[in-house]
């Protein structure tokens, strides 16, 4: 009787995923015309191919995690074409290379998230020489750590939960090492635990009540990264599972009827933000497809998110309606005026992000 309930209960962990995926699968098909995920995807990844770099001399933790995107895109949709170029473009930030310049020096999260960029590589090619490359940011990032075990790195911003986390996550999925994914889990839950607020969403700060869509957006896709990887039983995944799900939750409720997320979530006098919208839709789509989520609750407003971010994409495969970039400020106003930008990579990264979700 002990055999036959063992292999029930593996039978229960390999069929879970299955059920999830057929349940899924009525919100995430028959798409309008110019909805379709795969076409919308291959016009935002080719054009970043050509897109220059944006902001400083080196490059950007958002040009980063397009950069990722693109590549996930490119494996999914076996295009070969498109991948060879996302490496060629990389090859002159390497070590000696034409752009080695623009290669991040500081030893602080945004910049160490350049090396999800190689280790995306490495992950879709196996050549070593780019999971060498991008190993080097990740260890790194936990050489000095605090007394406490976390990284020299961790700051409790809320953006961290993205940043931080996945180039660590990335470094597991290159090397299968438990060392970089229990660092991982064990970093999440201390966010969580310091930040996360009653009602399942994250101030800006803890000396900024407000709930802005973008920061909020990188710790709903960083949990929805992290428990694709987690493994039932990790001794963290239940805490961090709790936390998604509670922010899902929220952010149902505050998602309008226009199917976007606003500037500051909870304040419907704010604009529609575009690159938060799409990363809230990224993980409802991975908590739908994943089982982690109700399909009946949340497919709808996944497929709703979905259709309005498509919907933000101009002729130029730019996204429009991306949030400046945003330093903390206790004034309300402030936010509410915040400058609405075409094309920024911190729009376009994360509708390649909600791309991949619908492909997988």
């Amino acid at each position: 009787m002990r055999f036959h309930r063992i292999v029930f209960a593996a039978l229960s962990v390999v069929a879970a995923p299955l059920l999830a995926q057929q349940q899924a699968s009525q919100y995430f098909t028959n798409w309008p015309q110019g909805y379709d995920p795969a076409a919308v995807g291959k016009r935002v990844a080719e054009h970043f191919v050509t897109s220059p770099h944006q902001y400083g001399p080196t490059i950007h933790y958002s040009e980063a995690v397009t950069w990722y995107g693109a590549l996930t895109y490119a494996t999914l949709t076996h295009d070969d074409a498109l991948r060879t170029a996302l490496i060629h473009k990389y090859e002159p930030l390497e070590p000696g290379g034409a752009e080695a310049a623009r290669i991040p020096q500081r030893h602080h999260v945004d910049d160490s998230i350049f090396g999800i960029v190689p280790l995306e590589i490495a992950i879709e090619t196996h050549d070593p020489k780019f999971q060498k490359e991008g190993l080097f940011w990740a260890d790194r990032q936990w050489e000095n750590p605090q007394p406490d075990g976390f990284s020299a790195e961790t700051r409790y911003w809320i953006d961290d939960m993205y940043m931080l986390t996945m180039l660590q996550l990335e470094a597991y999925r290159a090397t299968h090492e438990q060392k970089y994914l229990d660092r991982d889990a064990k970093e999440m839950v201390a966010y969580l635990d310091k930040l996360q607020k009653p009602n399942g969403l994250f101030w800006h700060a803890d000396d900024v009540p407000f709930f802005w869509g973008r920061g909020d957006g990188w710790v709903a896709a960083g949990m929805a990264e992290m428990l694709r990887e987690l493994p039932e039983g990790h001794p963290q995944r239940a805490r961090i599972l709790q936390g998604y799900r509670t922010m899902m939750a929220a952010l149902v409720k505050y998602q309008g009827q226009d199917g976007m997320w606003r500037q500051l979530i909870d304040k419907p006098e704010s604009w529609p933000e575009s690159s938060s919208s799409a990363m809230f839709t990224f993980a409802m789509i991975t908590g739908v497809k994943n089982g982690w989520l109700d399909a009946a609750t949340y497919g709808p407003p996944a497929r709703r998110g979905w259709i309005a971010l498509a919907g933000y994409i101009d002729q130029n495969s730019n996204i429009t309606s991306v949030c400046e970039g945003t330093g903390k400020k206790n004034d309300l106003e402030y936010y509410l005026l915040r400058k609405r930008i075409t094309g920024d990579f911190h729009g376009q990264a994360p509708v390649l992000w909600a791309v991949s979700a619908l492909l997988r």
